[in-house]
């Protein structure tokens, strides 16, 4: 099966597997803590704790990813991910959601560089291709759109099966967390199958990569002090990281409010979650459109803007209705925002520090959307949750600067493979 699939539709099939899981827990990730008793604010202080986890392993799992290759951490992030959901299904305590969290964490570090730097590294390697920036940035897009798809299919089936299961709420908003635990075991599965690489470049074992690990992050760290473009770019991250919890996490508990009954909210977040990153798909497919009108850099900045401003909607809205239109216009910028950004990142590092670039960037988002997790579950349970989502979307917006930033120094003279106006085309 796997030597007829292409190397971008492999791609394509374990970004499906790697993402419907997560579609399946999106409605009800928030819901089930505060159905098993933890207040709005205990929820913001156990959602951080995903993002210090990252901010802690982040480098070091991506130099180990540089260092020892692509499948095995993979492999690593989906069994770790397995064990996430099945703690999130079992917890009831503070204590033990901050555990379930603290998995997750370790899961995002794992999982932030390996699937796409395989495929970006494999694209480059193979000297059958004419223009690798271009078949790139065509397969990041695609993998956008499969992503929205896939967590819109697993987002449909979950508020079916919350919908449809003969038990009390409880048991039903667990049931999602039990299916993605089934669902990673299968998506381990596909990847040792299809993900192929050559690791003859490698550091040898998993001890030699370890010792390794420390010099692949020192060289990361060099290559982005380096660039003025790939220190904004990571920047940009910090931003997003805060203003996408005003409508990732905050969306159900403020839909919640309004509709003032909980069981309504669970049913209906599975349809309007799935419809949500069905149109997110739809925006990802744009993406070469967009970037074939106008700049890259211009589209960046218009994105970040307008997302930011539709947060900002969903914050004002007075009613489910409104919430909801404004959740459909956030997730139409959503995929193809971070389908042009990670694509410029890419142009700006070789294969051998791919994973840590990409580390650095997750890194930078993840701590901030722990700061961002406190930070709006204090004002939500101060004020309301209106006024986070409004505070959210406007440091959201704050990054679109950040893509008017410009490298002086040549991508010769700085040892990577990159066109130095790749930001201008």
């Amino acid at each position: 099966m796997s030597a007829r699939m292409s190397l971008r539709n492999r791609f394509w099939l374990l970004t499906a597997l790697r993402w419907l899981p997560t579609g399946f827990i999106v409605p009800v990730v928030a819901l089930l803590p505060l159905e098993r008793g933890l207040t709005i604010a205990e929820y913001g202080r156990v959602a951080a704790v995903q993002g210090i986890v990252v901010l802690l392993l982040e480098l070091p799992t991506g130099g180990f990813t540089d260092a020892l290759g692509r499948k095995p951490v993979y492999l690593a992030s989906a069994a770790v991910a397995v064990a996430s959901y099945v703690t999130s299904s079992l917890a009831h305590s503070v204590l033990a959601f901050a555990l379930a969290y603290g998995l997750a964490g370790t899961f995002r570090a794992l999982d932030s560089g390996p699937l796409n730097s395989w495929f970006v590294d494999a694209v480059h390697d193979d000297k059958t291709i004419a223009e690798p920036a271009v078949v790139v940035a065509r397969g990041l897009s695609g993998y956008a759109s499969v992503l929205g798809v896939s967590i819109a299919t697993g987002a449909v089936l979950s508020g079916a099966v919350i919908a449809w299961l003969p038990v009390d709420r409880e048991a039903a908003l667990t049931a999602p967390f039990v299916i993605a635990a089934v669902l990673g075991c299968v998506q381990i599965v596909a990847a040792a199958l299809l993900m192929h690489e050559d690791r003859s470049d490698r550091h040898g074992g998993v001890l030699d990569s370890v010792r390794a690990t420390p010099q692949t992050i020192v060289a990361g760290l060099r290559l982005m002090w380096g660039s003025r473009v790939l220190r904004a770019l990571v920047a940009v991250e910090v931003f997003w990281g805060f203003g996408i919890v005003a409508f990732e996490s905050f969306m159900p508990i403020r839909l919640s409010e309004l509709f003032d009954d909980r069981d309504l909210t669970a049913s209906v977040m599975g349809p309007v979650t799935a419809a949500a990153w069905g149109v997110s798909a739809l925006g990802a497919a744009a993406v070469p459109f967009l970037v074939s009108r106008w700049t890259m850099t211009q589209v960046s900045v218009a994105l970040r803007v307008l997302q930011g401003a539709t947060v900002v909607a969903m914050g004002l809205a007075g009613g489910p209705a409104g919430l909801i239109i404004g959740f459909f216009a956030t997730y139409a910028v959503h995929s193809a925002a971070g389908a042009i950004y990670e694509t410029l990142l890419h142009e700006q590092v070789s294969n051998r520090n791919r994973a840590t670039a990409l580390s650095l960037a997750s890194m930078a988002f993840q701590s901030s959307a722990a700061v961002g997790a406190i930070t709006l579950g204090a004002i939500a349970s101060g004020s309301s949750t209106g006024t986070s989502m409004v505070i959210g979307g406007v440091v959201l917006a704050l990054a679109a600067p950040l893509f008017l930033v410009r490298d002086p120094v040549s991508a010769e003279a700085a040892g990577r493979r990159v066109d130095p106006g790749f930001a201008d085309r």
